[in-house]
């Protein structure tokens, strides 16, 4: 049995938790980004950890990896030049949108730029109505001038998005093989194979998107796989996409956009798990890396999903896990605004060139400086001690930019930008818990990510969340949950009728149409029928709404529409609080969900240490607040605290990836299966 390796790429760090199935050991790394070529740091890392742990290269039989490259395009808008084809009349769609504005009375909100601009979008003599019918032929002519056009424009990518497409894809795959003709180098994206679904505007920006993305992406997974191959290693590749499933890198080459929240997906995958396990059904996901906050919830040990996001402005449709992301990190940089009042984040130093004690230059103080000006981290534990910083720099940065100019002592000012980071974190908690209805007194937090324990005691006070549950190695948990998950790949057709017994006769066929295609994907990946699931679920709603729910259909046959009606209302009134049972159903969409079973990290009972005597190494003052001030605080070494023994804070505990901080009247213990759990009193 060879290792099976999880790699998490970070906007300021890179991940590596390394399983070996022979005993159950696991061993966490990390090193720094390298935002330029992100496969760069993952060679570098794999080459360090490899070399420390004494392991062979040809021995790994699994490697997988979430990345964030597809998302820093969208953000940096750096992708490919991109055309678009659409239907005569329609190429304005992109531009025009939606007429439901965020922040509508904010005459400082703008909208993002369209991805394609104006001159780059062709439109095409043909039109499919929408019960399929062809209202005008695809013009031939037409179609070549409109190709002929974007080559003269020297696009590199072409995005296809025909009127109805969804209902009859002939079109559109009649445009793929001319634009293959005369761009036979040109990356191409058909909305009809990418979202065959209603609903024109986000149809035509999720395939945009994808081909937006979709050659900068291509060429950064063939040099990650050059990279996997120069090191030694055997194992093709995975990468985790949005919804918390793996994907081959073939099949994310074609579709980069399902991986735009790929490593915070693995997060919450690996959370669910290891709460199932350590008997926490319920969680609030809190990963704080070195530049965002991602919070999710989980009920049920099931992860809650949405079928449709917006990523950095641009809507995306695509079937993923539910987390809300905000500017809040280690490097989030804190400055005062031009109202004189102290602000932090959303900008962020990043990898490069970092939080101030880093020593690479940056200048501007951030979350990271202003934990090690309060004593919270501890300078010489960074890194397990790999990393050296400069904790002097972080307070002369702290005292020059913040301190003196608003009249506060360096630690009302470095607690002033917990204190704003902490507010900001805490409001994106309340965003997918209580402002959903559910009882937040009823979920523990589960912390991870390298900065969540240094936030999540004050978070979880100022949140009324009675417990948190810090993983081991909290700082890898995202590369830990690629070895937690399967393999998974989303279907859909639209399919819009009033529920009827003859209209669910047609969705069965629709479900049956979408197995045969998910069988034929499992195929290519090589799994076993036996390691093979499906999932059926129905998007259905009131007539006169205009959203949908969706409704779990496993087991039903052609006989099963009154079962079909009877989990319709209990999913409306799950997700909107009431139902109305005498209103009309309406279908909408059928998806299905293939599923393709892998071996997985098994969680084990852990040993730990002998005596909390033995686990202290040392005391630390750290900065409480205006009130408490100063105060000692035990620090303890993680892997030497013996297993349910409880310690009162004020405590540190340091580990390789991060630093749980537990405050005066707080407590901490480890339970059988190595998590860190903490006590708040509310």
């Amino acid at each position: 049995m060879g290792y099976r390796i999880g790699v998490d790429v970070g906007g300021t760090f890179t991940d590596f938790t390394l399983l070996d199935p022979s005993n159950g050991e696991i061993r966490f790394f990390k090193v720094g980004s390298t935002p330029h070529d992100p496969s760069e740091a993952i060679e570098q890392g794999l080459r360090l950890a490899f070399a420390e742990f004494g392991i062979d290269a040809r021995r790994v039989a699994y490697l997988g990896h979430g990345t964030t490259v597809a998302t820093n395009i969208v953000i940096e808008r750096r992708g490919a030049r991109t055309g678009l084809l659409t239907t005569k009349g329609f190429r304005d769609v992109l531009e025009l949108g939606r007429q439901a504005r965020p922040s509508i009375y904010d005459y400082r909100v703008e909208k993002p730029p369209p991805l394609i601009p104006r001159n780059r979008r062709v439109e095409v003599a043909e039109r499919i109505g929408p019960d399929g019918e062809t209202l005008l032929p695809l013009d031939e002519e037409s179609l070549r001038d409109a190709v002929a056009a974007l080559a003269a424009q020297e696009v590199e990518s072409v995005a296809i998005c025909f009127l109805h497409s969804y209902r009859r894809p002939e079109h559109e795959q009649r445009a793929v093989a001319a634009v293959r003709a005369i761009l036979p180098d040109a990356y191409v994206t058909a909305s009809s194979d990418i979202l065959p679904e209603f609903r024109e505007f986000e149809r035509m920006s999720t395939a945009v998107v994808n081909a937006f993305v979709g050659p900068k992406m291509g060429r950064y997974l063939e040099r990650f796989q050059s990279r996997v191959r120069d090191i030694g290693i055997p194992a093709d590749p995975y990468t985790i996409h949005s919804n918390g499933g793996l994907m081959s890198v073939d099949t994310v080459k074609d579709s980069p956009v399902r991986t735009c929240v790929s490593g915070p997906a693995a997060g919450v995958v690996g959370a669910a798990e290891i709460g199932r396990v350590a008997g926490f059904p319920n969680l609030i996901t809190f990963d704080v890396g070195g530049t965002s906050t991602d919070v999710s919830l989980i009920a049920g040990s099931a992860p809650l999903f949405t079928s449709a996001r917006l990523v950095a402005g641009y809507p995306v449709k695509t079937p993923m896990l539910d987390i809300h992301v905000i500017g809040a990190g280690g490097g989030s940089i804190a400055s005062i605004d031009d109202a004189g009042a102290l602000k932090v984040g959303p900008r962020s130093a990043g990898a490069s060139p970092g939080p101030v004690a880093y020593g690479k230059g940056g200048m501007e103080p951030t979350i990271t400086d202003a934990n090690l000006c309060l004593g919270r981290l501890d300078p010489a534990m960074m890194l397990g001690g790999r990393m050296q910083v400069d904790v002097e720099a972080s307070r002369r940065a702290i005292a020059d930019r913040i301190a003196r100019p608003l009249g506060l002592t360096l630690e009302e000012a470095a607690h002033g930008i917990l204190q704003i980071a902490n507010a900001h974190m805490s409001r994106a908690i309340r965003s997918v818990s209580v402002e959903k209805g559910y009882d937040i007194g009823q979920f523990a937090l589960c912390a991870f990510g390298g900065a969540g324990p240094l936030h999540a005691a004050d978070v979880a006070v100022e949140c009324g969340i009675p417990q948190v549950l810090v993983p081991r190695e909290p700082g890898t948990l995202c590369a830990r949950g690629m070895l937690l998950t399967d393999l998974t790949s989303d279907y859909v057709r639209s399919y819009y009728a009033q529920a009827s017994d003859e209209a669910w006769r047609a969705v069965l066929r629709l479900f049956a149409a979408m197995e045969e295609d998910a069988r034929a994907w499992l195929d290519r990946e090589a799994v076993p029928p036996g390691q093979r699931r499906f999932r059926r679920i129905i998007d259905a709603r009131y007539q006169g709404q205009n959203f949908e729910v969706k409704v779990e259909c496993e087991g039903l046959g052609p006989e099963d529409l009154p079962q079909v009606i009877a989990r319709f209302h209990a999913a409306h009134v799950k997700e909107y609080g009431y139902a109305i049972e005498h209103r009309p159903v309406e279908f909408v969409s059928a998806r299905v969900q293939a599923l393709g079973a892998v071996e997985k990290a098994p969680q084990v009972p852990v040993e730990g240490g002998v005596s909390l005597r033995d686990a202290v190494t040392g005391w630390r003052r750290i900065y409480v607040d205006r009130r408490r001030g100063w105060v000692e605080a035990t620090v303890y070494q993680r892997e030497k605290l013996p297993v349910n023994v409880a310690f009162e804070g004020p405590a540190i505990v340091n580990e390789m990836s991060s630093t749980t901080v537990i405050l005066p009247g707080q407590s901490g213990i480890i339970d059988s299966w190595g998590n860190l759990l903490l006590r708040i009193p509310t």
